[in-house]
């Protein structure tokens, strides 16, 4: 057999580089971990969103009456759909896993409750005409209390254990907006359209008062301040604060300059998050009152609601976009914030809060600086006027 020539050598020592340059190429790649998960894109406008209490699991409803069931993670490619559930007749308008994360509950504006298996989506049971009218809000008070609301008014409060309700209350001239309850189960608040904030102690199954009306719609209620204030979001962009046991008439206002406040979410006892008609979610802290900056953005679209996930990390937000959107609050609790307040500079954006974020054009108040820079700027700042509780308020 003939010695292989120079140019033979040549050509196999250029096929050789070659399968090696196509092996390297064919080693699969190390996936990219994000800050955050990728957003998920749906087929219909999203209504509610809520998070798992133990795992890495997202439930949203959208306004065909489907509801979709997530896991998700920080690795690129890895949020998957668990399961879909298209029970609901009507738009879905709330979702929310029970305290032990094994149902989710669900009401329409097909009347309707579902309770479903949250790991197969299986339907467990159902009250078909749970208010006369459709519902508008849930919340899960235990394992086997639910308080319900609808666009009339109307609040019930159910013994899931009979499937029935022990109260069946109407004080409100238009839908229920919101519901939250204290830590002791007593007190149930509401938020409602007719701009008031109702009051409830569903241990003695009773009505007790209606606040003041308020200018606008009434579109959230949150306790803050370890309970001892609770703030309403508004139609109108601000901020209503009541004092716990002062329920009739407000303590303080603020004015986030938001289109609308439609969701907020507690992030820590003096930090809210608050999501609005404008397409941004803004940290705002509570007494003193600063717009610390934009935890996000669904850019022109009217946001719906937002969720925080079980260990603080994540806020999820789900918007006419047809998005849910993931943004990091982690650093949030961390932030200090001045009791002085900054001159007003014209054509201050917005400040951004994570990576993700970007600022818009509104003129702000930040108020926030670093614990290490306080007692230098205090000098370069005029002290704000006194905010109503704030010398015993601010924690």
């Amino acid at each position: 057999m003939a010695a292989p020539t120079e140019d033979t050598e040549a050509v196999l020592s250029e096929n050789e580089t070659n399968e090696e340059e196509e092996d390297a190429e064919e080693e699969p790649k190390e996936p990219r971990v994000r800050e955050t998960p990728e957003d998920i894109r749906f087929e219909a406008i999203v209504n509610t969103v809520s998070f798992h209490p133990t795992r890495d699991i997202l439930a949203t409803g959208d306004i065909d009456g489907d509801i979709y069931v997530y896991s998700y993670s920080c690795t690129e490619g890895e949020n998957k759909e668990l399961w879909s559930s298209g029970h609901h007749l009507k738009s879905c308008r709330e979702v929310a896993f029970s305290q032990d994360g094994q149902k989710l509950f669900s009401v329409s504006k097909d009347k309707s409750v579902h309770i479903m298996d949250a790991e197969v989506g299986k339907l467990v049971s159902r009250i078909p005409k749970a208010h006369s009218v459709p519902l508008s809000t849930m919340l899960l008070i235990d394992e086997n209390l639910l308080a319900t609301g609808d666009d009339n008014g109307t609040l019930k409060v159910w013994d899931m254990r009979k499937g029935t309700a022990f109260m069946d209350l109407k004080h409100h001239e238009d839908y229920i907006s919101d519901i939250a309850i204290d830590q002791t189960k007593k007190t149930l608040l509401t938020s409602s359209g007719d701009g008031t904030m109702g009051v409830f102690n569903i241990r003695r199954r009773r009505f007790e008062l209606l606040s003041e009306f308020q200018s606008a719609d009434l579109t959230s209620v949150a306790i803050m301040k370890r309970g001892r204030k609770v703030a309403c979001g508004s139609s109108e962009g601000t901020i209503y604060l009541f004092n716990w046991n002062g329920f009739g008439a407000t303590s303080d206002r603020f004015a986030v300059k938001a289109e609308s406040v439609e969701s907020i979410v507690p992030v820590t006892d003096s930090i809210l998050c608050a999501a609005s008609m404008d397409g941004v979610i803004r940290a705002i802290n509570l007494l003193p009152n600063r717009v610390l900056g934009s935890v996000g953005q669904h850019v022109g679209e009217p946001i719906e609601q937002i969720a925080c996930s079980r260990d603080g990390h994540f806020l999820a937000s789900c918007a006419h976009d047809q998005l849910v959107k993931f943004w990091d609050i982690s650093k949030l609790p961390d932030m200090v914030v001045s009791d002085y307040r900054q001159r007003k500079k014209k054509g201050r954006t917005l400040k951004s809060l994570s990576n993700k974020a970007f600022g818009t054009g509104d003129d702000f108040f930040m108020g926030l600086v670093e614990e290490t820079e306080a007692k230098k700027d205090e000098g370069e700042e005029e002290e704000m006027g006194q905010e109503s509780d704030s010398d015993t308020d601010s924690d």
